[in-house]
């Protein structure tokens, strides 16, 4: 661990901030996005607390570990050292690799929601200027690597970074399943404490790849929603 790590772990304000990343208080539109979620559901193919453990145990290990906390520690290390462009190589590399349509518009709208609000929250030239590459069109201003550059900015180590970005993700798809599935309170707490360990093999996997090494693969996720895109009803933007 370096001196900057270190550091960070030891910060108690830097502690608050990741609590606060970490809220579904947070107004970023998660609640909007199943992530294919309902799809499952509408094909019987999730149809209770074990059946949706599974599956976002699946989303953890194949698209989050191996992508989006991928894209999330490049751009933590690049906000860290002050370097725009790194932050939107990341960016763009993470589009590049996530297939499904409604994926990449979902996290494109839900990180611009999270730019602007770290934004009017503290002035920054590493956001600036990542804001700015947005308003261009140079980049796509993904959510995994918002949340990487805000919390490189806020003193956050990259290893809670992403345990809280796995956690937010989970937490999101419950409240999904409780709309969908009717799951109860004790179930969606029963799935989390499951997932925990899910959580930990999905950051620690994403150490020491590169940009390159990003290699998400679940294939009947892509399809599901592909077809979730074309679905006649939907409660859910994803």
């Amino acid at each position: 661990m370096s001196d900057r790590e270190e550091a960070a772990a030891d910060d108690p304000l830097a502690a608050l901030e990741s609590f606060r990343l970490a809220d579904s208080f947070l107004p970023v539109g998660g609640y909007t996005l199943s992530y294919g979620l309902e799809q499952f559901v509408a094909d019987d193919r999730v149809t209770g607390a074990d059946d949706l453990r599974d599956l976002l145990a699946t989303y953890l290990r194949n698209q989050l570990g191996p992508a989006e906390l991928v894209a999330l520690r490049a751009a933590h290390a690049a906000a860290g050292d002050g370097d725009v462009d790194a932050v939107c190589d990341a960016d763009r590399r993470l589009t590049a690799v996530t297939l499904p349509a409604e994926f990449r518009e979902s996290s494109r709208k839900s990180g611009r929601r999270l730019l602007s609000l770290q934004r009017e929250l503290r002035d920054d030239p590493v956001l600036d200027g990542y804001a700015e590459r947005v308003e261009e069109g140079d980049t796509a201003c993904n959510y995994a690597v918002v949340l990487g550059a805000a919390t490189g900015v806020a003193g956050v180590d990259a290893d809670r970074a992403c345990l809280l970005c796995c956690h937010g993700f989970v937490t999101g798809r419950l409240g999904v399943a409780q709309r969908l599935l009717s799951l109860g309170h004790t179930d969606a707490q029963r799935v989390l404490d499951d997932l925990r360990p899910v959580m930990v093999e999905a950051a620690d996997d994403s150490v020491g790849r590169g940009l390159a090494d990003m290699t998400p693969f679940s294939p009947l996720v892509d399809v599901l929603s592909a077809e979730h895109e074309r679905a006649d009803r939907r409660l859910f933007v994803s």
